[in-house]
């Protein structure tokens, strides 16, 4: 663990942000690099840097297995959110901190731990006496960006990254100390709105209140996604499905999401359904003239950019054009509205009836102290994992992590528990020794 927490700190110091305009491409490389170097040192004969087709890297490592093993592939990515206000961070966002036992830093948690974690489970076997599966490690340099490179890339290369089992290991845990298993990804589309009414910005004082004004145009198509309980509504879309898995309780989510003594939650239903089984419309920016500076003007052009989470048995596609249907129909006043889709990826479900499931259960209770898994959905996208699971029909897909509630992964002083490291390292070494013996 002291070498784990110094290679995590190299690894974070990278402000590996897929985005030219925020970051150099150079930072993304230079992980990449690292990563490759890192597989070389555990002794991985095959290790190459794929330059994928949205122009990002991803690394990519083979072990040969015993001859018969099964082979087990293992995900994660080190491309990061960027850290949003950085002076809003207590400790530098790309400096890894210990603090109150845990280390903040961006990309502890997403992803970078979870790079950590399959090294840490590798070192771990091959120090009991070797690893007893073929393993391929794939990691991605554009998951938070979404921009599909290394889907694109496993497509036009379908043997790659061909196993028995795929380990994602970019979900989390319940809680810490509840080791979990995420049966159910939501998909996700986006979508670009602008609405335009004048041919420039008029003086508010001598035009309000007749001139058609862009931003509350704006306002009104995006109310429209809600209705009064909060429940998500897009024309077409069904919204009344219903979680049978692990519940999630309204308390522990108040106290996990921070929300505020007397703020309401979302929704009818329970958490869990909200969350892992109906679709969620949220406004991820609004461009408009911010209050800082803002002048006494009806406003001839505003823009949102909205992000559509779809259940599984909805195809993101489609949910895409019902949610351009829906806010291209509701611009008032005979505003024009433009919508223009800019990503999407599908909903995934896997089957925890499966052996590698009941390997993984048997190796997470091992070392969490006999802790029983839990099985949850996720509220947000692995695009990757759906476009694996159409690739390669056959095998078990199994995504496990770092995050949890205090992990803060996406927001301002992210960080992880070294203890859920450790133990999830654990249990992915267990949990490729059990399941060697079942496929025995």
């Amino acid at each position: 663990m002291p070498r784990a927490r110094e290679e995590l700190a190299e690894l974070v110091a990278f402000r590996s942000v897929a985005d030219p305009t925020q970051y150099p491409p150079r930072e993304c490389e230079a992980a990449a690099e690292w990563i490759a170097a890192a597989l070389r040192a555990e002794g991985f004969p095959d290790v190459r840097l794929l330059e994928t087709p949205d122009g990002t890297i991803s690394v990519y490592g083979e072990l040969p297995g015993p001859a018969g093993a099964p082979t087990v592939l293992l995900y994660a990515h080190y491309d990061v959110q960027p850290p949003l206000d950085e002076a809003a961070w207590t400790s530098p966002p790309f400096e890894l901190t210990e603090r109150d036992g845990r280390w903040y830093g961006r990309g502890a948690a997403d992803c970078k731990g979870g790079v950590m974690m399959h090294l840490l489970a590798l070192r771990a076997l091959r120090a009991t006496g070797g690893v007893p599966v073929g393993i391929k490690v794939i990691v991605e340099g554009s998951e938070e960006q979404g921009t599909g490179g290394l889907e694109r890339y496993a497509e036009a290369h379908p043997e790659l990254l061909r196993a028995d089992v795929v380990v994602i290991g970019d979900s989390g845990n319940l809680r810490a100390g509840a080791p979990t298993v995420t049966a159910m990804l939501r998909g996700m589309t986006m979508a670009r709105v602008r609405v335009d009414t004048l041919e420039g910005n008029l003086h508010s004082g001598a035009f309000g209140g007749v001139a058609p004004d862009a931003l509350a145009a704006l306002i009104r198509v995006l109310d429209s996604l809600r209705d009064t309980s909060g429940d998500t509504v897009v024309d077409g879309l069904p919204a009344d499905g219903v979680w049978e898995g692990t519940p999630y309780p309204g308390e522990r989510f108040r106290a996990d999401a921070g929300v505020l003594e007397g703020v309401g939650l979302m929704g009818s239903g329970e958490p869990a359904d909200q969350l892992w089984a109906r679709p969620a419309a949220t406004v991820l920016g609004i461009d408009c003239p911010p209050v800082t500076g803002a002048t006494p003007s009806v406003q001839a052009s505003a823009a949102a950019l909205v992000s559509l989470r779809v259940p599984p048995g909805v195809d993101a596609g489609e949910a895409g054009k019902l949610l351009a249907a829906h806010l291209e129909s509701r611009a008032p006043w005979g505003a024009r509205i433009s919508v223009e889709a800019v990503g999407e990826g599908q909903p995934f479900r896997a089957d925890v009836s499966s052996p590698a499931y009941a390997a993984m259960a048997e190796a997470m209770s091992a070392a969490y102290d006999g802790a029983r898994m839990e099985v949850i959905g996720q509220g947000g996208s692995i695009p990757l994992t759906a476009a694996l699971a159409g690739l390669y029909p056959e095998a078990e897909i199994l995504l496990t992590g770092l995050s949890e509630p205090a992990a803060r992964i996406h927001a301002v002083d992210e960080s992880v528990s070294p203890d859920e490291l450790e133990r999830m390292s654990v249990a992915e070494a267990l949990f490729l020794l059990r399941y060697a013996e079942r496929a025995g």
